[in-house]
């Protein structure tokens, strides 16, 4: 970390955690950011899901929700990004304040309740991006909707010819009711619509779903289930949790979903057991609590094909990006991997 960012960083811990966040992404719009480029190697190029990437270190939904920062993003040292979550309509999301800064735990917590501009908006930013590494969109339900299922096919029937990658996200906490879609007959249906959606579009646009860390084992099977059958592209693991064990910040018993440090270990945990009920037949995404790169080699390691993060920027900057990224392709030469696919799963027992 630069002393530049090292003192960024500082300015903006003194201020209110949702301005901080909207002065960074201004920050990034207007080009004030210095920014790598693409980080990448022989090591560190990967197919997920049909989608090449330059490294498989990507940035999670949640911190770009508008699209308002992409092409700077696309320049930042990831792999991949992903935007949103977008709804049909435009919403305000829950009252503030609702983004929460844990320092003491490196954490965060959020009850945003998918706060955004509308897919329509969204969509027109994305389609003015500029080309480089593969972008997608978080898709979600309007709050009042009367078919939230059927939401997520509506965002993807207006994104997903500027989209390279789709994730259905039934696992925020933030929307009352929404994780009930987790259930094996709900998100069985609302995985068809999505999927038939998908197939009336001009081009393939593979879909992920993104699931909660707080399921337990008969959850995660009938989860798993689905995910083999459904035809999606990959699991997301995980989301926020509702867990608030081990915290000593002031705000932790603020409502809303808890991500950072904290996280780490419940969701690979989870990544791990969705690694051994799918076997290899469905590629996973490590997410939760990763702030450097051993951390995302062990996401890897525990049956991850790629790995994503966005809290840990509150507390190390953007520039952890391009750090993991390098950090990663040390490990792998350390280790005698001649390419991260080799890697994956080699650690999952530690974590079963």
């Amino acid at each position: 970390m630069s002393l530049l960012e090292r003192t960024t960083l500082a300015v903006m811990h003194r201020l209110d955690p949702e301005l901080a966040h909207g002065l960074s992404l201004r920050a990034l719009h207007s080009g004030f950011a210095p920014l790598p480029g693409p980080v990448s190697s022989p090591r560190l190029t990967t197919d997920l899901a049909g989608l090449s990437l330059h490294n498989p270190v990507g940035l999670a939904a949640g911190f770009d929700k508008n699209a308002t920062a992409v092409a700077a993003l696309m320049r930042a040292g990831f792999g991949f990004v992903e935007l949103g979550a977008a709804t049909p309509r435009p919403q305000p999301g829950n009252p503030r304040p609702r983004l929460f800064r844990l320092t003491e735990d490196r954490a965060a917590i959020n009850r945003f309740g998918f706060n955004n501009d509308g897919v329509e908006a969204i969509t027109a930013r994305l389609a003015a991006r500029p080309p480089g590494i593969p972008v997608g969109l978080n898709l979600g339900a309007n709050k009042d909707s009367a078919d939230r299922a059927a939401d997520f096919a509506r965002v993807l029937a207006v994104a997903g010819p500027h989209v390279d990658f789709a994730t259905v996200n039934v696992s925020s906490p933030n929307t009352e009711k929404l994780r009930d879609l987790q259930g094996k007959e709900a998100l069985g249906a609302l995985l068809r619509g999505v999927i038939e959606t998908r197939a009336g579009l001009a081009r393939r646009v593979p879909v992920f779903l993104k699931i909660a860390p707080d399921l337990g084992a008969a959850e995660l099977e009938d989860l798993a289930e689905v995910a083999l059958t459904s035809g999606i592209d990959a699991v997301i693991a995980t989301n926020t949790t509702l867990a608030r064990d081990g915290l000593a910040s002031a705000h932790r018993t603020e409502a809303g979903g808890l991500s950072g440090a904290p996280l780490f270990e419940k969701s690979t945990r989870i990544l791990a057991q969705l690694s051994r009920l799918t076997e290899g037949r469905l590629p996973l995404i490590g997410v939760g609590g990763i702030s450097n790169a051993e951390q995302a080699y062990e996401k890897i390691r525990a049956g991850a094909s790629a790995v994503q993060f966005y809290t840990a920027m509150v507390f190390h900057g953007l520039s952890l990006a391009a750090d993991i990224a390098r950090g990663l392709d040390d490990l792998l030469a350390r280790d005698g991997f001649s390419h991260v696919a080799e890697a994956v799963g080699t650690g999952r027992d530690r974590w079963l």
